[in-house]
């Protein structure tokens, strides 16, 4: 006897949404905030990109190169910490429309060094909805492995999304 299952993803927030301007809202915030991290002038210094998946959910392309290197040949533990922070963070700044987050605190966990090549940091937004956002991130190689793995604890700012420099319509 087979039984059939019918599957519903929630999102993070337990909210089922059929509200097309909501969604259509939630796209155009996603796409401000990527536009605010390539605004960013540390974000010049690296090759990088910033894809916002949806609610609670970012994802981070960086190249590593030798420019990245510690004295030992293999990416400084900064470039973890940028790319595990920066995944998070989006991840948590997803759900806030309003105002830019601000990183309290950041746990982090190095896995396997890394040389060269393409890296991949997945954010994920765990809990926090109204001042203090929890987040995790991850980084995988090119060969698939985890590489790190971070938690985050973000904050609302006093700075208005609209505000800021790329954030806005038009900006680059």
């Amino acid at each position: 006897m087979c039984l059939a299952v019918e599957l519903t993803v929630t999102p993070p927030d337990g909210k089922l949404t059929a509200n097309p301007s909501a969604d259509r809202g939630a796209e155009l915030h996603y796409r401000a905030l990527e536009r605010l991290y390539r605004s960013a002038p540390v974000n010049s210094l690296f090759a990088s990109d910033l894809h916002i998946e949806g609610e609670g959910l970012a994802r981070l392309t960086f190249d590593v190169t030798e420019s990245c290197y510690h004295a030992a040949g293999a990416a400084h533990g900064t470039i973890y910490f940028k790319m595990l922070d920066d995944a998070a963070f989006y991840a948590a700044n997803t759900l806030v429309t309003d105002r830019f987050l601000l990183t309290t605190s950041f746990n982090l966990h190095f896995t396997k060094p890394v040389r060269t090549g393409r890296v991949i940091a997945e954010g994920r937004w765990i809990s926090g909805r109204r001042r203090v956002f929890v987040a995790e991130s991850r980084l995988i190689d090119e060969e698939g492995d985890e590489i790190g793995r971070g938690t985050g604890t973000f904050m609302r700012s006093r700075f208005l999304l609209s505000g800021l420099p790329g954030y806005s319509a038009g900006q680059p």
